[in-house]
C-alpha cells in the first residue's frame, strides 16, 4: 500500500470515528449527559444560544467532503494534501477525545485537548495556505472552506472552554466581574478576526465569528453589558466580512486557478 493510500485510509477511518463519537455523544448520550446540559452548569457569559451549535452540521459535511475529495484520482499525489499529511486525522482524534473529557467531567483535561485541537487546525490552515493558494473551486469548497469554518468555530470554542474551566475551579478573574470578563474575551476574539481579515481576507472564518457573536447577544439578554458588547462585536466583524469580501472580489477571486 502506497503512502498516499495509507494517508487517505487513515483520514477516512479517523473521520468515521470522530463522526460516530459526535453522534453517540448526543444519541446515547455519553455518560448519561448531554453536551449542552453540561455547558449550562457554568455561569459564564461567553456562551451563544443553542441554535448556534448547528454549525457542527456544516463542519461534519466538510469532513465528508474533504475525505471524498482526497480519494479523487487527480488528488492522490496532491502536493497540498501531502503537506497536510496526518494533521486532519489527528484533529479528528482530538475532537473525539475532547467529547470523552467533557462528558466525563474532566474539564481541565478538556482544555488541554481543545488547545491541541486548535493547534492542529492552525497547523493545517498554515500548511494548506488557506486563502492564498491557487486552487480550483471544487478544492476550495472541499478543503479551504472546511478549515476556515472549523478553525473559526474552534477559536470560539476554545475561549468558551477555558472560561468554563476557570469558573469550575473558582478563579476570581483578578476581581473582574463575569460580565466584564466576557467583554474582554469578545474583544480578544474580535482582534483575531481583524488579524484574519488583514492577513487572509478569510470570509469563512469571519462569518463564523459573526454567527457566534450574534448567538451570544441573543442568549445573554439578561446581561445587558454582554449583550450590547456582543452586538457591537458582531457589527465590527460584519464590517470585516464586507471588507474581506470586497477585497476578494476586486482581486477577481485570485485564489482560484
Amino acid at each position: 500500500m502506497s503512502k498516499e493510500i495509507t494517508r487517505q485510509t487513515i483520514n477516512l477511518l479517523s473521520m468515521v470515528l470522530a463522526l460516530t463519537v459526535n453522534i453517540l455523544a448526543s444519541a446515547l448520550p455519553l455518560n448519561g449527559q448531554n453536551t449542552g446540559e453540561i455547558s449550562d452548569r457554568f455561569q459564564v457569559y461567553f456562551v451563544p444560544a443553542g441554535y448556534v451549535f448547528s454549525i457542527w452540521g456544516i463542519i461534519y459535511i466538510g469532513w465528508i467532503a474533504l475525505t471524498i475529495f482526497q480519494f479523487q484520482r487527480s488528488q492522490r499525489a496532491s502536493p497540498r494534501l501531502r503537506r497536510l499529511g496526518y494533521l486532519f486525522a489527528l484533529s479528528n482524534l482530538a475532537n473525539a477525545a475532547w467529547l470523552f473529557c467533557w462528558h466525563y467531567n474532566q474539564f481541565g483535561l478538556s482544555v488541554l485537548v481543545m488547545l491541541a485541537l486548535l493547534g492542529l487546525l492552525i497547523a493545517s490552515y498554515l500548511r494548506l495556505d488557506v486563502n492564498r493558494s491557487s486552487v480550483s473551486r471544487f478544492e476550495y469548497w472541499s478543503v479551504d472552506i472546511l478549515f476556515s469554518v472549523y478553525l473559526g468555530w474552534i477559536t470560539v470554542a476554545t475561549v468558551a472552554n477555558i472560561s468554563d474551566w476557570l469558573y469550575y475551579i473558582g478563579w476570581d478573574a483578578f476581581g473582574i466581574s463575569a460580565q466584564v470578563w466576557a467583554v474582554v474575551m469578545l474583544c480578544v476574539a474580535s482582534l483575531l478576526g481583524l488579524a484574519m481579515a488583514i492577513t487572509r481576507r478569510d470570509t469563512g472564518y469571519l462569518v463564523v465569528l459573526l454567527w457566534a457573536f450574534i448567538g451570544i447577544a441573543v442568549k445573554q439578554t439578561s446581561a445587558p453589558l454582554v449583550m450590547v458588547s456582543a452586538w457591537m462585536a458582531a457589527m465590527f466583524i460584519l464590517g470585516l466580512v464586507t471588507y474581506s469580501w470586497i477585497g476578494r472580489r476586486s482581486a477577481r477571486f485570485a485564489v482560484f486557478a
